[in-house]
């Protein structure tokens, strides 16, 4: 599948403030913004300006940073917010209604119709003084099908740039996903966005989904942070798109993405997990021996990432009992040792046997190799620092 045109809708200043966690200073909400800015985001939305008199103010700042990518606000399909929303300086403005039985019966208590006559009040004005404007059906998948594509023509007819398609709650599967776009890109002239929340681990699925089905923006959030337990992650939907079409993410300053994940990370006071998406701790990190001896022949048999294109590195673990000699003697070629195969197949050996008895650092590894050098080298009067400490643990 070609992804020649797809955007991403960076809402770590709208939904990532709904995190737990998050607090954002008026400094922080810059830092971020422009970290995504330099990234490379086509889009950055911020949180409603009428959630208070400081979210207001924050927009207005960052409207007039010059940022590259374009920026949206976040407001209900209500004339004053709309009005409120324009003020701040953004390009364009995210209106939502929720059209799901359950919001209709126990949040804002309207009508299809009177949806679609509020739509049409507020969508007209802001296309009318210039704006962007996308119009998204709330909690999506709970609601009727005919109720959705009854909205979504209405708003089509008045100009939207987008319409918008909201897993609010994480319910949907990709299946589903698939369905909704497709019929909806056959029944609208208008772009369509994604906006995935991931209660029941489908948010990248789910957003990958929708772009193979005709949508064109994805949400995301740095971390996947966000309400509950968040949406698409930033970066695990670059991740899904470069094993898809590599050259589709290359628009985007892929080295950054680390950088502006441990920023978000900071700021919100969470760690990165050890299995994100491209930069955990793991993510190319290689344990098996079989694993290591391919990966050091050609790293692409156990990778589908080059971690060089994220500006990280691989790390081939060989402190363990399932290392092999081939790992092994990259090490050592690190080291700068000179050994032959059949030490190195000894010494690995002597690692496995120790590594059954304790846990072993790369250093203790290090040491068992240099002792093997001494040892090559005839020089018997010395040993490496450290090795009777761990040649007494197999004895013991």
């Amino acid at each position: 599948m070609p992804l020649d045109r797809y955007a991403i809708i960076e809402s770590t200043l709208r939904e990532g403030e709904q995190f737990a966690g998050a607090f954002y200073t008026s400094d922080q909400k810059v830092q971020i913004a422009e970290a995504l800015d330099a990234f490379g985001v086509e889009y950055i939305e911020l949180t409603s300006p009428t959630a208070s008199p400081q979210s207001f103010a924050d927009a207005k700042h960052i409207a007039r940073l010059g940022l590259r990518c374009k920026l949206l606000t976040h407001t209900r399909c209500h004339m004053d917010d709309a009005k409120r929303a324009m003020e701040t300086g953004v390009h364009g403005i995210d209106v939502l209604f929720g059209t799901s039985s359950y919001l209709r019966q126990f949040s804002h208590g309207k009508s299809i119709p009177q949806i679609i006559e509020a739509a049409f009040e507020v969508v007209s004005y802001i296309k009318a003084q210039g704006f962007e404007v996308r119009f998204s059906s709330e909690d999506s998948f709970r609601s009727d099908l005919v109720d959705l594509l009854v909205v979504y023509r209405a708003v089509d007819e008045l100009g939207v740039d987008r319409v918008g398609i909201a897993d609010t709650v994480g319910v949907a599967s990709p299946r589903q996903v698939y369905d909704l776009v497709h019929t909806l890109r056959r029944t609208v002239k208008a772009d369509i966005e994604f906006h995935g929340h991931n209660d029941s681990g489908c948010a990248i699925a789910n957003s990958f989904s929708a772009l193979e089905a005709g949508a064109t923006h994805i949400d995301t959030s740095v971390l996947g942070i966000g309400e509950r337990n968040g949406i698409t992650s930033l970066g695990g939907l670059i991740a899904r798109l470069y094993v898809t079409d590599r050259q589709s993410v290359m628009k985007y300053n892929l080295t950054m993405l680390r950088e502006v994940e441990d920023l978000v990370a900071g700021i919100v006071g969470v760690q990165i997990p050890f299995n994100n998406y491209i930069t955990g701790i793991t993510a190319f990190t290689h344990k098996a021996g079989i694993h290591a001896k391919a990966i050091l022949n050609n790293p692409s048999t156990y990778e589908i990432l080059d971690p060089q294109d994220f500006g990280l590195t691989r790390y081939i673990h060989i402190a363990h009992r399932l290392t092999g000699w081939n790992a092994v003697k990259a090490r050592a070629e690190q080291l700068g040792l000179h050994l032959t195969d059949e030490q190195l197949k000894e010494a690995t050996a002597q690692i496995k046997a120790i590594a059954d008895q304790k846990a072993l650092a790369m250093e203790d590894v290090d040491v068992i190799l240099r002792n093997w050098e001494l040892e090559a080298s005839g020089d018997n009067r010395h040993k490496a620092e450290g090795v009777d400490e761990l040649m007494e643990t197999v004895r013991g």
